[in-house]
């Protein structure tokens, strides 16, 4: 599975390599037309609009402003709450000590000091390499074909299969990596038609190492940004913009990942077979599966995530 990744969350870098269409609309619903709801969305995805050039571009860069306002006022109302609980347990233990005010202290520290860290890393206007990093849920630019065109649209790392309802989903929630082995039986819907492409710097796993979970750091060798194979789905909500999800395919993983305790591992298809990927013909899939195989093999260097 593939836990998290770092992506190039600079929907420009996808222009520059090739040179699609973006679908600005989709970006602007987002902040727009999701306002108010707690959509992850990587930090570099949001700073890509901070020298906006367009009028779009710039629309959007306001409509990313609001958001950050709205965020921050809920940040600054709840650290005023937690404050306020602080010091009334504090009230309280100055005459008496109490398992109720004593713990109602530490709930308030703890809420108080997550809410700091938050409103400094809204305000952070320098990027990190976490910025660009994922995890199922989060939102992430996924280049796909529609009508002849190339275009980048912000899904979800998380696909909702055809038909499913969101009961469904959250039965079922590792739906975002589609398993090669699957392809034809869970994912008919979508191999075939639906294809896309995320780009990617580095991915995590979870793997157990004697019995403790620990979350390794998987580079390609050298240094690349890999065209990660995705399926994505499009599902109209009744009075919500639709929900335009995704998944990453995952294979059988390579000697060295394995080695790592691993056993599976995206797959990142050559720059060549793009095309091809992305404009399938669901009566061959043949013809797919072999653009699955003939994949870039980087070798992958591991370590523990920070």
């Amino acid at each position: 599975m593939c836990y998290s990744a770092q992506i190039e969350a600079d929907f420009r870098k996808y222009v520059k390599m090739f040179g699609p269409v973006i679908s600005l609309r989709q970006f602007a619903e987002l902040y727009w037309e999701h306002g108010g709801r707690e959509l992850k969305i990587p930090k570099a995805m949001e700073a890509a609009f901070a020298d906006a050039a367009t009028d779009d571009e710039r629309r959007i860069q306001a409509l990313i402003a609001e958001d950050n306002a709205r965020r921050t006022t809920k940040l600054e109302q709840e650290l005023f709450k937690q404050r306020a609980r602080l010091a009334e347990a504090e009230r309280i233990l100055a005459t008496k000590s109490t398992k109720a005010a004593t713990e109602s202290k530490r709930i308030a520290s703890d809420k108080i000091d997550a809410a700091v860290r938050r409103l400094v890393d809204l305000n952070r206007t320098a990027m990190k390499d976490s910025d660009s990093r994922i995890y199922p849920g989060w939102y992430a630019p996924v280049m796909i074909v529609q009508d002849g065109c190339r275009v980048v649209v912000p899904m979800r790392y998380r696909c909702r299969l055809p038909g499913w309802t969101e009961q469904q989903e959250r039965e079922k929630p590792g739906t975002y990596n589609a398993r090669r082995d699957n392809l034809k039986r869970v994912w008919g819907k979508l191999f075939g038609y639906n294809h896309g492409i995320m780009i990617v710097n580095r991915f995590y796993e979870n793997v157990d190492q004697g019995g403790k979970n620990v979350v390794l750091q998987f580079d390609p060798t050298p240094p690349q940004q890999l065209l990660v194979a995705c399926l994505w789905s499009r599902t109209p909500i009744p009075g919500e913009p639709d929900l335009w999800s995704f998944a990453a395919i995952t294979d059988e993983p390579p000697p060295e990942v394995a080695a790592a305790g691993h056993d599976r591992c995206i797959v990142p298809i050559k720059p060549e077979n793009v095309d091809a990927w992305l404009n399938p013909d669901p009566s061959d899939l043949t013809s797919l599966y072999a653009i699955l195989d003939d994949r870039e093999r980087p070798y992958y260097e591991h370590r523990m995530a920070a």
